[in-house]
């Protein structure tokens, strides 16, 4: 029996990818292995966000082709797609596979000769771009399920080498995400995560065309699961329609991942970003108004080229007086293939580093308040299928993406219920318990 490994790097779409590609591989019985080392088939799913992300796909490569000296070693993801050059001079014997045949890939590995010969592409940007999909649904090994409705990116942030990478924003078709949908609930899956690298966009290159909204109303009709939550969508793409779907008895989960990178409209002008900060927070206060308890999580770019103290100031103080629930907090790195690699003066790295600190302790003080705002609720949450690994308890997930540890009783596994808590500790570990008051 042939065993494979496969190293995934980057976002929640290349680790969707990767349980699509290992799932056809386990289909015709190859065994995927939990060690990096002396396995018949290596793949390693890359990412290029930012040039930390590319160094360590490399490092990735390296090892494992050290590591598996008799394997086929298969490289795939954003980094192969963007420099697939620098791929091939690790190894002459490295396969390239561009983004377009990841979910033909298992075909190509299990059958010999193979079905079909693996050309390397670049991003596809024409208007014959369409999107791929696996032909199963992605069950994965977690609880909570995802599947990537849309893919690619015609954003072209000036710091952003996904566009690049991904092509055109291609969407599945609704028919076609429904039947992903419907397996997934026949199969036990309570809440699917649904994601993309431009979600938003999701629809517009269909014939004819859609949108997210309508997949959304077509998806809440049918109720093929319990629950949808959104990965992220961008805030000039969410209006009143979509606000209003979430909710305690609504199929979307009240929780909104809504990126902004930076709080001061030069530099949003200078990272190409379409929404000026006054949107931003009309749009964040909207979803707060209508949902008071709704998770909100931001992304932020800090240290973008020219970002001066006073343009800091204004992304830090926007932030502070938001409704937020969480942050995610990146530094700015260069990417070369990007305008914003060539922008000058950067940002002094010491400078960036205690920026990002004080923006991560804000972070955790929007954290600390929302877990305070909740104490005490009745929450509906997805109990996870295993303990977790450092406490020995089992994981439950809100609708508004609070994560609480419950004692570990089998009957709750991956079960729905009703969860409460009124304690947690100094690194933020809510311990919860099951509901059992009248429903809030």
């Amino acid at each position: 029996m042939k065993t494979f490994y496969i190293k995934t790097l980057g976002c929640k779409v290349n680790q969707y990818e990767s349980d699509g590609i290992a799932a056809g591989l386990e289909q015709h019985g190859l065994i995927r292995s939990k060690k990096g080392t002396s396995n018949d088939v290596c793949i390693i799913n890359t990412c290029a966000v930012t040039s930390k992300g590319a160094m360590q796909s490399r490092q990735a490569v390296r090892k494992l082709v050290r590591d598996n000296p008799n394997a086929r070693i298969i490289v795939t993801g954003c980094h192969a797609q963007t420099d697939p050059d620098i791929i091939q001079q690790i190894g002459e014997h490295i396969e390239l596979v561009c983004h377009q045949d990841k979910t033909r890939l298992a075909a190509h590995i299990i059958m010999d000769p193979p079905p079909f010969p693996l050309r390397f592409k670049p991003a596809d940007h024409s208007a014959e771009n369409r999107f791929h999909s696996f032909a199963r649904p992605v069950f994965g090994g977690m609880t909570r399920a995802y599947l990537k409705i849309q893919d690619g990116c015609d954003a072209f942030c000036t710091y952003c080498i996904v566009p690049h990478a991904r092509g055109s924003c291609v969407s599945m078709p609704p028919d076609t995400v429904l039947h992903h949908l419907e397996a997934l609930g026949k199969a036990g899956f309570k809440e699917v995560i649904l994601t993309g690298i431009h979600a938003g966009r999701y629809g517009r290159d269909l014939t004819p065309p859609t949108t997210l909204m309508d997949l959304l109303e077509i998806i809440r009709d049918k109720r093929p699961v319990h629950r949808i939550r959104l990965s992220s969508i961008e805030p000039d793409e969410i209006d009143e329609r979509l606000a209003d779907m979430a909710g305690p008895e609504g199929i979307l989960c009240d929780h909104f991942h809504v990126p902004l990178q930076s709080g001061d409209d030069d530099i949003l002008k200078k990272m190409k970003r379409p929404y000026t900060t006054t949107l931003f927070k009309e749009i964040i206060c909207r979803i707060h108004e209508k949902h008071p308890f709704a998770g909100i999580g931001v992304d932020t770019l800090i240290g973008f080229p020219t970002e001066t103290d006073a343009q800091f100031e204004n992304t830090f103080s926007l932030i502070e007086q938001l409704p937020v629930s969480y942050l995610h907090v990146f530094p700015f790195s260069p990417r070369k293939g990007t305008p914003a690699f060539s922008f000058t003066p950067r940002v002094p790295d010491p400078v960036i580093t205690e920026r990002c600190r004080r923006m991560r302790e804000l972070g955790r003080q929007k954290q600390t308040a929302f877990i305070q705002a909740n104490q005490g609720r009745c929450l509906e949450a997805v109990v996870q299928n295993k303990a977790d690994s450092r406490t020995g308890r089992l994981a439950a997930v809100t609708r508004n993406y609070l994560t609480l540890l419950l004692k570990n009783d089998p009957s709750l596994k991956a079960s729905v219920t009703n969860v409460t808590y009124d304690r947690w500790d100094q690194n933020l570990n809510i311990s919860g318990e099951m509901y059992h008051g009248k429903s809030i």
